[in-house]
């Protein structure tokens, strides 16, 4: 089963090039999405999102951005955020420094955005001391675990409400095998903390 949370210690050794989670007393989370756009599944989280009145940040493919274009376009104009999620999806562990980096300015034609998250949270320290003064590197307070088929809607409902904390940034995707999971917790989790009166921002308010 996937580890929803960081390591303890990784967030505090990372946390100069880093951003696992926002500083904040307020009662905010930040609501983010990975993997898209995905004609079926990101619309049906948009029209969600506005039916709660939440904002998220959609980090995007962009090979799936260029493939998407209007669906794309549809998160911006509904107010939501657009980060970098790469063009192509590679694992930084397993791609080289030059390559990898390429890849993600060239998702930089299509999605407009300082914003970057590492595809699989897989970035070397190499990769990101290069990133750093060209974006905000974007990982996450927790994961809903919502790609793992190992793990049931009903535990990733249990995931979110149990360990999401003020300023904690919390990764769904908006992909095709985890859509049954995501679309099923979603609603479930924005209720929950909406009456606990919570407030959902998206990243580009923190840069």
């Amino acid at each position: 089963m996937t580890r929803i949370k960081p390591p303890p210690l990784l967030p505090i050794l990372t946390s100069g090039y880093l951003t696992w989670k926002v500083k904040t007393y307020e009662k905010k989370i930040f609501l983010t999405f990975d993997d898209g756009p995905t004609p079926g599944v990101t619309d049906n989280i948009l029209d969600l999102l506005d039916r709660y009145d939440v904002k998220a940040t959609f980090f995007c493919v962009g090979k799936r951005a260029s493939q998407f274009p209007v669906l794309y376009q549809q998160q911006i104009n509904r107010g939501h955020d657009a980060g970098n999620h790469s063009f192509s999806h590679l694992d930084g562990w397993r791609t080289n420094s030059d390559k990898y980096i390429a890849d993600i300015r060239r998702a930089d034609n299509i999605i407009k955005s300082r914003l970057f998250r590492p595809p699989y949270g897989r970035i070397t320290p190499r990769q990101a001391i290069k990133l750093h003064n060209n974006y905000r590197i974007i990982m996450w307070s927790l994961l809903a675990g919502d790609f793992d088929e190992n793990t049931d809607k009903q535990s990733c409902l249990y995931n979110v409400l149990n360990y999401t904390k003020p300023g904690s940034i919390v990764v769904f995707h908006d992909s095709e095998r985890p859509a049954e999971k995501c679309l099923y917790v979603l609603p479930r989790f924005l209720e929950y903390f909406l009456e606990k009166d919570f407030e959902f921002g998206t990243l580009k308010s923190i840069q």
